[in-house]
């Protein structure tokens, strides 16, 4: 394959990083956006990430299985036509402002996404020479974390109005004007998610004119195991304690990150009064923060135990969320933000440990790894429910509980001195 053909390849595989990284992080605007919008509490308008993450559950082992008959291309293309097909369903879900036809659309989203991530972090590793595999993933990664950054504040200056109304204003208002106010707020997302709808349509045709390398990853060794029934060689790999406490760390790290950024705009105006598209630009900011994070932890890791600092890294995130439970005034906004820098690692570094050793069953235990990411789905709503019950800023606990369950997952992996990183999220 030629070197134009090849770099064509890795650059549109870079760029499922920048989509998916953009759409996950909507969520935190999609959350307080449609509270409004379709007059939700916390924990109703937590069941976003539910219907998101619960994807990555249901979707990584058919994923696996389908690119197993069709190669990693045709998922990739199936990924990104689902993905498109639940941006456009936002357009009749605002039409007729029904939030369960809203988390519809979200789960045929995340349904594409998890096609993406199952094919785009094995891919960009074996497509090109094996000894810049690292390199390659470092970099789409950055991409990733760019798109974390810039979905945000784009989503908080054209989705979100800046008006948030308190339920006495609302009851003020005669039903009339009440529902054309509502009805407004929903019809905000209608054309951004047109536009994602398409961008991601063409993104899917490139793919498929796209000539891609043959990869053949198999060895008689993986072909003999693979033709092992799959629930068979699934529960069998449930036995492995050190795969299976790497998914429970995932779960965690999953749902700590989703509840920190998905409640980063009702925090900040609990907390420290401020509007909307104030705290959207804040959390942009503590998402670029997470992508320096990534990159000086890639750094960091050429010279210090990767483990080690996955360990420093959760202490200081269980000190920081004490302070954020626990203070007050806009500081504690600002002390939030930091978490998001220390968690920038953690996603790639538990993967990595968690496969290693794996060998032949790596695909398997990967797809399990991801299915682990269903804590996005779970957690969120607990921490819902907390702060339905007392506050947003007591809710912030869950997150804390999270970093702890990951530093006793990296204490167990202190000796291991080398971790190779092969995933992103």
């Amino acid at each position: 394959m030629s070197k134009d053909k090849s770099f064509a390849a890795v650059a549109l595989i870079t760029s499922l990083f920048f989509i998916w990284g953009f759409a996950l992080n909507l969520n935190p605007i999609l959350i307080p956006h449609l509270k409004k919008a379709c007059q939700l509490t916390d924990f109703q308008s937590s069941l976003i990430d539910s219907a998101s993450y619960i994807a990555y559950f249901l979707l990584p082992i058919p994923a696996a299985q389908f690119m197993k008959k069709y190669g990693y291309k045709g998922g990739i293309i199936l990924g990104l036509l689902l993905f498109s097909a639940g941006a456009m369903l936002f357009y009749p879900a605002a039409a007729v402002r029904n939030y369960a036809f809203f988390l519809g659309a979200l789960f045929v989203v995340f349904s594409g996404m998890a096609f993406l991530e199952t094919a785009a972090n094995p891919l960009i590793t074996l497509i090109g020479d094996p000894k810049s595999a690292t390199q390659r993933i470092n970099f789409a990664q950055s991409f990733n974390g760019m798109a974390a950054a810039f979905a945000p504040y784009i989503g908080g200056t054209f989705i979100l109005s800046g008006t948030v109304l308190t339920d006495a204003q609302e009851k003020a208002m005669s039903p009339e004007k009440l529902n054309a106010y509502l009805n407004h707020e929903a019809s905000s997302v209608q054309l951004p998610f047109v536009i994602i709808s398409i961008a991601v349509l063409l993104v899917a045709i490139f793919v498929w004119r796209t000539a891609f390398p043959v990869i053949k990853e198999e060895s008689p060794e993986m072909r003999e195991i693979e033709n092992k029934p799959l629930f068979g060689r699934i529960a069998a790999l449930t036995k492995n304690k050190h795969l299976m406490s790497g998914v429970v760390a995932e779960f965690f790290y999953v749902g700590g990150q989703a509840c920190v950024t998905s409640f980063f705009i009702r925090y900040s105006e609990h907390v420290a009064g401020f509007g909307e598209h104030h705290a959207a630009k804040l959390l942009s900011i503590a998402l670029l923060l997470f992508m320096f994070g990534r990159l000086s932890g890639t750094a960091l890791m050429t010279i210090i135990n990767p483990v080690k600092l996955l360990v420093t890294y959760a202490i200081i995130n269980i000190g920081l969320i004490a302070a954020a439970v626990t203070l007050h005034g806009e500081v504690v906004v600002y002390i939030l933000m930091a978490v998001l820098f220390f968690m920038s690692i953690m996603f790639p570094t538990i993967f990595s440990l968690t496969i290693k050793g794996l060998g032949p069953q790596t695909k398997l235990g990967s797809s399990l790894v991801i299915m682990g990411i269903v804590g996005g789905a779970i957690l969120p709503p607990v921490m819902g429910r907390i702060s339905d019950a007392s506050n947003i800023q007591v809710a912030y606990i869950v997150p804390g509980v999270c970093f702890v369950a990951i530093l006793w997952f990296a204490l167990k992996n202190l000796r291991v001195k080398h971790v190779e990183i092969v995933a992103g999220h």
